[in-house]
């Protein structure tokens, strides 16, 4: 503790893993935490070491630390590495390409067995595609759901869109530029050609492009082709209530429970949904 009763953050026996958000595309968006524990880091976990060595020289910085790298293909091996660096009370800093490390990137295996040893694990907030083409598609932002990268064999795709129909949540996914078109013509058929939605491409960077529209009209978009870094924003399902149904109204009422309201605001948003009195939505839960 300070002497103003703030806790420095600072462990008392392991070391520290920082993960360590990087920017998605402007280098002046990099935090100024960032060039601060990659100085004072003794361990540097990169995704793409080359990559991060152009960052560090956009960054201006001179470092000391150790850096090897740490993707996909080597992450089983290397976190038994980096795990002894930890337990042997070294600071371990973790950088992906772009972004906040361990979401749909390398980082979940590292925390998993640090938080298992009793390692202090913290981050240096940051860049995020994710909450960054929520922000500016234009689609409801009040409840979300990130669902990453959807899987690449067409059979797959279309049964884990099937699962996601009924989601009334605003869902966000990462996709690679060559399969946009192919995922898209997915959610059209999955999710139904109007549905809203919008492309987020390159986000901060010198081309970023947002297209907003319907899927059948983003589908036609994507078909004349597709670069860059992609983030794909879709609006969630609408359930339509039928004020003369009193099934559907006590389903509606179960499905907002399940989602996690109170049974009173799920009662309220019912029937504000249906066009009806709350009293009586409230009386046909209670009956």
């Amino acid at each position: 503790m300070t002497s103003t009763g703030e806790t420095t953050g600072e462990p008392a026996g392991p070391g520290v893993l920082v993960l360590a958000a990087t920017p998605i595309g402007q280098v002046g968006d990099a935090p100024p935490r960032l060039a601060q524990e990659l100085l004072g880091a003794d361990v540097i976990a990169a995704e793409d070491t080359r990559r991060f060595k152009r960052l560090t020289s956009d960054l201006g910085l001179s470092l000391t630390a150790r850096v090897v790298s740490y993707f996909e293909g080597n992450e089983t091996a290397r976190t038994p590495v980096l795990l002894e660096a930890l337990l042997a009370g070294q600071r371990v800093v973790l950088v992906t390409d772009a972004g906040m490390p361990s979401v749909s990137d390398p980082g979940y295996r590292l925390v998993a067995a640090a938080v298992e040893h009793d390692v202090t694990v913290t981050a240096v907030p940051g860049p995020s595609a994710v909450l960054t083409a929520l922000a500016v598609s234009g689609l409801p932002v009040d409840r979300f759901c990130f669902e990453g990268f959807l899987p690449r064999k067409a059979g797959e795709r279309s049964r884990r869109l099937g699962t996601l129909a009924a989601e009334e949540r605003t869902m966000v996914f990462f996709e690679a530029p060559h399969r946009t078109e192919a995922a898209l013509t997915a959610m059209a058929e999955a999710f139904g050609d109007d549905r809203a939605a919008a492309v987020c491409r390159e986000l901060t960077k010198t081309h970023e492009e947002v297209r907003r529209g319907p899927l059948a009209e983003l589908v036609a978009w994507a078909g004349e082709g597709v670069r860059g870094e992609v983030t794909i924003v879709v609006s969630g399902a609408v359930t339509v209530l039928l004020p003369d149904d009193p099934a559907s109204l006590k389903a509606a009422v179960a499905a907002k429970e399940a989602a996690g309201l109170s049974r009173k605001d799920a009662i309220l948003a019912a029937a504000r949904e249906a066009g009806v009195p709350k009293r009586e939505v409230y009386n046909l839960v209670h009956s």
